[in-house]
């Protein structure tokens, strides 16, 4: 073999390998049956969520996944394959998932979610979680429910006293005008 073709094999090895330990989430789809236009579609829906989507020989991207300690995604590259690569845990699962419901043709056929090796169930159960931004709101309102409650309640209280004395005044006055008369 040309010793130009063997480096370049590696490098792209070595690419999948990074690809597979750095990115938040992995998804292997098979695309087969899908237009020109259709995988144009889901690229630009990807990338608008910061995912990178490649077609990779699968002998290349099944030795990356050896190198990368993820062996068992060997058994699912097979077939015409795309390799999704997500910044965050959901953004790639959910991306796909949407798009795989309108287009029959798109399978999930497993991935890497965190360091392990996941299937399509998990695959799909990431896909209904919200992105990022999401889940932080979600937790700010969490944190944020006892603040707001303690000062309502905080509130409630104040005005309480505030009323109670003001309804307390003008008893006295009225025993001070009496006491007077």
């Amino acid at each position: 073999m040309n010793q130009a073709v063997l480096e370049n094999k590696k490098s792209v090895v070595l690419e999948i390998q990074n690809k597979l330990s750095n990115s938040g989430s992995s998804v292997v789809a098979e695309y087969r049956g899908l237009s020109v236009a259709e995988v144009t579609e889901l690229r630009r829906l990807l990338r608008a969520e910061g995912v990178d989507m490649k077609v990779y020989k699968n002998t290349l991207a099944a030795r990356a996944a050896e190198a990368a300690g993820l062996g068992e995604l060997h058994d699912i590259l097979t077939g015409p394959n795309a390799l999704v690569f997500g910044p965050d845990e959901t953004a790639a699962s959910r991306v796909l998932s949407q798009f795989a419901k309108k287009h029959k043709a798109l399978i999930l056929k497993g991935g890497v979610v965190e360091g392990r090796v996941v299937g399509p169930e998990t695959i799909g159960e990431l896909a209904s979680l919200p992105n990022r931004e999401g889940m932080l709101s979600m937790l700010l309102s969490v944190f944020q429910a006892p603040v707001s409650s303690f000062a309502r309640a905080v509130q409630a209280v104040a005005d309480a006293r505030s009323g109670g004395a003001a309804s307390e005044a003008p008893k006295e006055e009225a025993a001070a005008e009496a006491a007077a008369a």
